[in-house]
Formats: C-alpha cells, structure tokens, sequence
C-alpha cells in the first residue's frame, strides 16, 4: 500500500508535465505557423518536443491530440468516406464587372431590397478544399470536399500540416463544441519550387503547379509522405458550429484566429461594387508579389442573417461568388509542331514553344487543338504567339 501510494503522485506529476509540454508546444506552433512571430529558437522547440517524446515513450501516456502524433501512423490501405454535415458547397464564377453587377442584382431580387449590402472580400486561394472538424476542441476529422455531399478521410494527412492545430486555443474566446472549418490547403511559391528542385534531383516527375502539388500530397495513403510536403492552410468558411453566436462572417473569422487556426489574409470590406471593382484591380496587380497562388477574390455577403436568407441554388450560395482575374499571358515562339496521339487515336495538334514563364509555371508546350484550326489561322514554326493558361491552369 505505502509503494502505491508513492506511485500514485509520481504519475500525476508525469501527466501534469507532459499536458504542459504539449500546451507549450501547441503555442509555439501557433506563434511560428499562424502569428509568423516565433518565441523561441529551432534548438529551444527541438529541445521541448523531444523530452515530450520521451515522457510521452517511458510512461506510455501519449494522447491522440499530442504533437508527437502528426506524424508515424501506418500506411492506409485506402481513405474511408466522410459524410459533410452540411454541404461544401462550389461557388460560381464571376469574370468581368458586368457579371458581378449581376450577381448583386440577383441578390437584391432575392432579398426585394435596394438597402446597401455589407461584403466580406477575401483573396480565391489556388489550394484544395478541405474541411477541419472540431470536437470540445479537439481535431478529430478532416476531410477533401469530394462531391460536395461526401468527401475522403485524410485526417492523418492533415494532422502533419503544423499550421493546423490538434487542439483550439484555449485561453480566447469560447470555442463551439462542435466546430466545423472549412479551408484551402495550398504551397507557397518558395515551397513548391523547393519541392520541384528536390524531386528533379531525385530523378522524380516535377509537380505542374502548387495546386497539383497539394492535391497530390493529401492524396498519399502514407502521412509520412504527406509530412515531408511544406503544406499550410487557410481557413475561410465555417460548416456546422453548434453553440456559434456570430453576426457576421467577419466576426468568424477574427474568432478564426483567436482560436489558433490560420484565417485567410489581406480580408476588405467593401460597401459597393465600386469598392470591390477597386480591390479587385489592386489584388490583380499585387497577385505575383504575394507569397501563394490566387486567382481571384471571394465576395460574400458579410451578414450571416443574410447569407442564411439567400441559402443557396443548384449547390453553389446565393451570397457568394469568385470574381475571377483575366488569365496569365506571356509572348514566345513556335520551334516545332508536332501531332500527339490521344487515347481514342485521334491527332492533336502541339506546338513545341520556347520556354516561357507564365504565372509562376515554366510552359514548354501547347495544343493546337486540330488542323483545321492550325491551317485557319496559318500558324507555322517561328511565329511569335501569345500563351494563356486557361484557368491559369492550362496553356
């Protein structure tokens, strides 16, 4: 009795400790992967999380929602099926200011109102979708959009993303119990090319863009994989929320980072489409210097009342649309044609360019499409084009 009576406290004291070791490093992270204003060096964190590794190894007390398990567990044969409690829905796209006065217009129609309407605007991050699931404060599923109505486990795959954290802050505002996040998992520029010039040297195929590349690496059935990708998230929609008292889609997302999750940047408030039209020509001229890929601003209306009024139609929102930018352009030269065997047999069509970079992608080809299109505008080798990637996306 006197042996399990020393023990007993012994323990208690190991739990308290190893609670505040996982406590400092959740803060840590969130101060270096969300604040961008670390407390501590490399060698100060690195000592912190081995000695949790250690505690956490010698007693046997590890916790799910521990740091120490981002990474480490085994390989999955295949992702199980997640079933979104409300909709991630898809936002239709807006490319010109004619299209958005539409959009507005439609709005107004809806709500029978000409009063002013207040709009959240916020960068269209070039990432994969994702949604982040929040139990009592715990990340406990995350999962891709999928269809919109179902979407696929990668809760290990996300749990590696360190600005993502395992457990919301807990001394800021009182969090749902349950929360739902919703979120673009992208690579920043840097990033992604770091990641091409280690898969170059590897003799690996280099990824197409940050997007492919990030979809990609939430696709590995192996987390160790997924954990060795610089990955980083931006939070910018909310799903369920049971207990949320928000007014505004705003407040939500300063709530955002109270509780150490990511919001997404570079959020103005606009009054009017006038206001929006000039944010939208800032952003576009400010697109290249950013650190990330965007392709366009998310308008939505900042009122939740409102947002819940207007609901939505044929699976895209009412109170939100993507105000897209014009595609990259850049000028180079025809070295070659040459027909390109598809898999129904049928010929293609590819011009072979010189290289030339066009919004952060080195492009080296581009289809033609058939000859009937080649022989009707005469184009021939040494012609000096003009390349667009489609949805900057395709050249």
């Amino acid at each position: 009795m006197v042996i399990f009576k020393i023990m007993v406290p012994a323990r208690e004291e190991i739990r308290k400790e190893l609670l505040r070791l996982r406590q400092e490093i959740e803060k840590h992270n969130r101060h270096y992967y969300v604040l961008d204003d670390p407390l501590i060096s490399d060698a100060e964190y690195d000592h912190l999380f081995r000695r949790l590794v250690e505690l956490e190894k010698k007693y046997d007390l590890v916790s799910p929602d521990s740091p120490t398990q981002r990474v480490g567990a085994p390989p999955l044969e295949k992702f199980a099926t997640v079933r979104h409690t409300l909709p991630m829905l898809s936002l239709n796209n807006a490319n010109n200011q004619e299209e958005m006065e539409e959009f507005e217009e439609r709005i107004r129609r809806f709500l029978k109102s000409s009063q002013p309407i207040e709009y959240v605007v916020e960068p269209k991050i070039d990432g994969v979708a994702v949604e982040l699931v929040y139990d009592q404060g715990r990340f406990v599923v995350g999962s891709t959009r999928g269809d919109g109505i179902n979407g696929e486990d990668i809760t290990l795959n996300l749990k590696t993303i360190r600005s993502i954290p395992l457990t919301l802050h807990r001394e800021s505002k009182r969090f749902p119990q349950r929360l739902e996040v919703r979120g673009e998992v992208f690579l920043s520029r840097t990033a992604f090319q770091r990641l091409n010039r280690e898969r170059e040297e590897e003799g690996q195929p280099v990824f197409a863009n940050p997007r492919n590349a990030a979809a990609g690496s939430l696709k590995q059935l192996d987390s160790t994989i997924t954990a060795k990708r610089p990955l980083d998230i931006f939070c910018h929609g909310m799903g369920e929320g049971t207990g949320a008292s928000f007014t505004t889609h705003e407040q939500f997302l300063h709530a955002l980072k109270e509780w150490g999750l990511k919001p997404v940047s570079h959020i103005r408030i606009c009054h009017s489409l006038k206001e929006i039209f000039a944010y939208h020509q800032e952003m576009e001229g400010r697109r290249d210097q950013l650190p990330y890929e965007i392709d366009g601003l998310v308008i939505k209306v900042n009122s939740l009342e409102l947002q819940r009024r207007l609901g939505e139609i044929a699976r895209s929102p009412r109170w939100a649309a993507a105000y897209k930018f014009k595609p990259r352009q850049a000028t180079t030269r025809i070295i070659d044609i040459q027909a390109q065997v598809g898999r129904t047999g049928t010929l293609t069509p590819v011009a072979s360019l010189e290289p030339v970079p066009v919004g952060g992608v080195t492009v080296k080809s581009a289809s033609l499409h058939n000859m009937d299109e080649v022989e009707r505008k005469d184009i021939r080798v040494g012609d000096t084009v003009v390349v667009e990637r489609a949805g900057d996306v395709i050249p």
